[in-house]
């Protein structure tokens, strides 16, 4: 490989630009001088990538939602596949999104380009069907979840297991409890959990009471979720204000747009805030919880790593879900569920997402704070599992690939 070694690599969304920004380093570190382009984050641009689209504008989810956006997404797809034919890469890299990936990846794998995708779609749970276009399309696909290898392995597809950034970016932390000492909660005769020295320390940094209950709320990332999902947070949350009065809520914000849309959102519902924060850091305010309710995705893995118990949240526009329903094929959808192939925590899906089912979750949890010590070694468990230096075990992939395919050409 030469010091001019060209790499196409294409996030879509916030947890991808992660994902890139992590697989950028290492590659960097392997081949010295590799430059990158393609669609990337503020993370990854950092690094020197060469973004030629705003990463935001692939954020976009669902069956319904993407039709909207279908020409601007059109003529970015048609940008890069120009730019990559014309200044072909050593590899194009298309991190999760697969959606957008797996089609620009399609058009490039004709052209000659090896392909690999990081972040396995949800094949083995919904739309099967495109395992068949991902073998003619991928000659790697790198997987965060040690149960996703076997239906590419099934298919003949090149496949390794990487782990997760996540679970190496998160150190393990020895004490297995969490950070609620003890507090007026309504219920007084609660047993009082053990303290976790990371919610302890967060608790310091935000100068929140080492007695105070606290339960973090995370509607999602992207401007369709918290639509749909931030009135219902707070609406269960404001009606738990009322019950418990020394209760406190997170909720971060990922950028200035996100932060304004949930306080338009607070106005609206007529909901106070007054013991409700609004914070960046998202790991910051599941480590300073006691308890987390989210939208399902990456975020129930950050808090399963942090050993945090939750309530799972799953909630898509309605034609969408009309479609998807039909189409999934397994009994869980939040991933420390998926990990532990059964229902570790509780997931609500839906219409079943409101106030009311919410509210009860956090009755539940006021009167038994104190999480399950099977929950919490199952936690332990995974966590061991998936750390594995996923960004180095991911470049060391690659370059495998590429390595094999020069000694192959090579009379």
């Amino acid at each position: 490989m030469t010091e001019t070694l060209h790499l196409g690599i294409v996030a879509g969304e916030a947890s991808g630009d992660m994902l890139g920004a992590g697989l950028m380093r290492a590659l960097g570190e392997r081949f010295p001088g590799a430059r990158f382009s393609g669609v990337g984050g503020p993370a990854m641009e950092r690094l020197g990538c060469e973004s030629l689209a705003p990463m935001e504008r692939l954020a976009v989810m669902g069956l319904v939602e993407p039709l909207a956006r279908l020409p601007e997404l059109l003529r970015i797809k048609r940008r890069l596949s120009e730019h990559f034919r014309a200044r072909p890469p050593a590899v194009f890299i298309g991190i999760d999104s697969p959606d957008f990936n797996l089609r620009l990846a399609k058009t490039l794998h004709r052209s000659g380009i090896p392909t690999v995708h990081y972040v396995s779609p949800s094949v083995w749970a919904w739309r099967a069907g495109r395992i068949h276009g991902i073998a003619r399309t991928i000659d790697l696909m790198l997987t965060l979840f040690p149960f996703e290898t076997g239906i590419y392995r099934q298919h003949g597809i090149a496949v390794r297991c990487v782990g997760h950034p996540l679970a190496d970016a998160i150190e393990p932390d020895p004490a297995m409890g969490h950070p609620s000492t003890a507090a007026d909660t309504g219920h007084p005769s609660a047993p009082t959990p053990v303290p976790d020295q990371r919610g302890m320390q967060a608790r310091r940094q935000l100068g929140i009471d080492p007695g105070a209950r606290v339960i973090a709320l995370l509607p999602g990332s992207r401007k369709g979720e918290i639509r749909r999902m931030a009135p219902i947070f707070l609406a269960a949350a404001a009606a738990a204000q009322r019950e418990f009065p020394g209760l406190r809520f997170l909720l971060p914000c990922s950028d200035g747009a996100n932060r304004r849309l949930v306080g338009r959102i607070m106005e609206e519902d007529g909901f106070s805030g007054a013991n409700c924060r609004l914070l960046d850091d998202s790991r910051q305010a599941m480590a300073a919880a006691d308890f987390v309710i989210l939208a399902s995705g990456t975020a129930t893995l950050e808090a399963m790593l942090l050993r945090r118990p939750m309530a799972v949240c799953y909630r898509l526009a309605p034609l969408t879900y009309a479609i998807a329903s039909r189409m999934v094929q397994v009994g869980h959808m939040a991933i420390p569920n998926l990990l532990a192939g059964k229902r570790l925590v509780p997931e609500y899906v839906q219409h079943e997402v409101n106030p009311d089912n919410l509210l009860g979750e956090i009755r539940r949890f006021m009167a038994h704070p104190a999480p399950a010590p099977e929950m919490l070694e199952i936690f332990a468990r995974q966590h061991r599992l998936l750390r594995r230096n996923a960004s180095r075990e991911a470049a060391a992939a690659i370059g495998e690939m590429l390595a094999t395919r020069v000694a192959a050409s090579d009379p």
